[in-house]
């Protein structure tokens, strides 16, 4: 099954990109988003043919995959911006709608929250965009630094319950919300 992976930071080191690396290591037909630097903000007056190149980009590659994972990290309580301005491109294209979604929350255990008002917001979103969440595939696994190496996720056990959502998001639609 095609997976497009997107993470919600921009930060060269971030962890929430070791876990997509690491998604993308494990399971080879999948695809890693590296547009989020490069959309426009979003504009509702500049939603519509022809889209931007960038916007066009995200909307094939979403249209493209069977299903999506994001991983992103929480950013002064909710989703950071540039993530945001992402997922506003996905709402008025459709290509959404439909799709088999779920995240990977890799906060550490020393945030706050750990992530979960970001995740909360990601969970409304994707609501309003019509992708179908995959609860079971949905989960947090804090990822501590020393757990990275070579910009992967090294660990053994963490590394099993990453394959495990994968495993969950491939295997469906059964038990959706």
């Amino acid at each position: 099954m095609s997976m497009l992976l997107i993470g919600g930071s921009l930060r060269a080191g971030s962890g929430n990109a070791a876990v997509l690396r690491t998604v993308h290591a494990l399971s080879p037909e999948s695809t890693i988003y590296g547009g989020l630097d490069s959309l426009p903000h979003f504009n509702p007056d500049d939603d519509r043919e022809p889209l931007d190149h960038a916007v066009a980009e995200l909307r094939a590659g979403i249209k493209a995959a069977h299903a999506l994972l994001f991983c992103t990290p929480e950013y002064a309580g909710g989703l950071p911006g540039s993530f945001k301005n992402l997922l506003d491109w996905t709402v008025g294209g459709g290509e959404i709608y439909e799709k088999p979604v779920a995240w990977i929350n890799a906060s550490s255990v020393a945030s706050p929250t750990g992530g979960a008002d970001a995740h909360e917001s990601l969970r409304k979103v994707l609501g309003y965009s019509g992708a179908v969440i995959v609860e079971e595939a949905c989960a947090r696994i804090p990822i501590p630094r020393d757990a990275v190496s070579d910009g992967v996720v090294q660990d053994l056990d963490l590394r099993s319950q990453i394959a495990d959502v994968v495993a969950k998001l491939a295997s469906g639609n059964l038990g959706v919300r």
